[in-house]
């Protein structure tokens, strides 16, 4: 039998899982700072949730199955449409603008590479009933929040920025139809991992004559907003959203992370609007974050559209980054207390003892086997407590009990009825 768990997860052993909850705490503080809720769905939904329009390389990495009852299901690649799916289910009873955040377990059957697992967790922030750009710039102002506090700063990450309606322009002004361009962001995605000359392929085998794909190309190469203006027009929705987009990160005071990428556009085919990714300067991982707006989101899975956006934060990358910066902090387990009883006879009594300092809220290992003093002792000083309480035959007769001070090794004897109150505050 293989010991190792399935290729692309992950397992946690404890020193594993406090820096997963560290990170996780990080996530649920900025969410909560910026008066968002948090929310779960299951990590099994209906296949035909995740089935939204052609092209998009998700479809083709599920994780999909038939259950016994001969239902389509598959593992969550991605929140987005669960999300979709709990907004519909309230849809008409739900107060507006909706603020919720999500932290679930994903899965998607892609090539392992660094920063990219089969299995993963994400933080989600979505925002629905907001149409204003505001909502997006939020949106950046929560992504480089989280950053700040894991010690980041914008000389270490951009986030780069665009809007989906620049290219929408150039594929209409070209008078390719409309059900193309899901198709062409899935390609133009790939600009950073193909030559122009494999892109310049690509888009040609999808019926896109040459003097639109030079067109297409011509626009993920510039450089500034107002190159595009001079592109498609000043007067295009997509040019003015990213205008008051940087006016209002000067604003919020974020507008350093920020840098306008015309290439970017973003694989999965809801998005409507901004879109956005974070990365790290210097690392050449992929992406650690990214998100953007996606206002017929609702539509696809046949209801009515709300305006929305979101992000979605994978841990794995974000883990990647800190670990090369030495940012990671060492999370040794901690411990308020070790009890032990000298013999089998005062075990009841440290099984009492034990028990009235868990009610008053502290933790405690209490020692269960008949072991020597030497052992004892060495097991709560590598245990991570702050104290070992010993119960010994003739301090107890006295009704004392022996507290070592396991950073300073100080010891005293207490009354028993005094445990509680000799712990220290936390």
């Amino acid at each position: 039998m293989k010991l190792s768990p399935p290729r692309g997860t992950r397992d946690f052993f404890p020193d594993d899982f406090r820096l997963r909850n560290w990170l996780f705490n990080h996530f649920r503080h900025v969410s909560k700072s910026f008066a968002f809720e948090e929310y779960d769905a299951p990590v099994v939904e209906s296949e035909e949730l995740y089935v939204r329009k052609a092209g998009e390389q998700i479809v083709d990495e599920l994780y999909a199955f038939e259950d016994k009852g001969g239902r389509r299901l598959a593992l969550r690649p991605e929140m987005t449409p669960s999300l979709a799916r709990l907004i519909l289910q309230k849809a008409g009873s739900i107060a507006l603008p909706v603020k919720w955040f999500s932290i679930p377990q994903c899965w998607r059957y892609e090539r392992i590479q660094r920063g990219r697992r089969r299995e993963h967790y994400q933080w989600n922030i979505d925002i629905f009933g907001i149409s204003n750009i505001t909502a997006e710039v939020e949106l950046l102002c929560i992504v480089s929040t989280l950053f700040n506090r894991l010690g980041l700063t914008a000389e270490d990450i951009e986030i780069k920025v665009s809007n989906r309606k620049i290219l929408e322009a150039v594929l209409e002004d070209a008078g390719v139809p409309e059900q193309q361009f899901p198709e062409v962001c899935v390609l133009v995605d790939k600009l950073e991992k193909l030559t122009p000359e494999a892109i310049q392929e690509e888009l040609s085998q999808i019926g896109l004559k040459a003097n639109i794909v030079d067109r297409i190309l011509e626009m993920t190469a510039l450089t500034s907003i107002d190159d595009v203006a001079g592109l498609i027009g000043i007067e295009r929705n997509g040019v003015q959203d990213l205008r008051r987009l940087f006016t209002l990160a000067e604003d919020y005071g974020i507008a350093n992370w920020l840098r306008f990428d015309a290439s970017l556009v973003r694989g999965l085919a809801y998005y409507t609007g901004t879109v956005f990714e974070a990365f790290d300067r210097s690392a050449g991982l992929r992406a650690i974050c990214g998100g953007g707006r996606y206002d017929h989101l609702l539509s696809t899975f046949g209801g009515k559209d709300i305006p929305a956006c979101g992000f979605g934060f994978g841990d794995a990358v974000i883990v990647e980054v800190l670990t090369e910066k030495g940012l990671l902090p060492h999370l040794p387990r901690h411990l308020d207390d070790v009890v032990f009883a000298f013999s089998a006879e005062l075990r009841p009594a440290a099984m009492s003892i034990a028990a009235d300092l868990r009610e008053a809220g502290r933790s405690v290992d209490l020692i269960l086997e008949d072991k020597k003093m030497k052992w004892a002792f060495r097991y709560a000083d590598n245990s991570g407590a702050s104290r070992f309480v010993l119960l010994a035959p003739d301090e107890w007769q006295q009704g004392l009990v022996k507290i070592r001070d396991l950073g300073s090794g100080e010891e005293q004897l207490i009354p028993a009825q005094d445990i509680v109150k000799s712990a220290p505050t936390t």
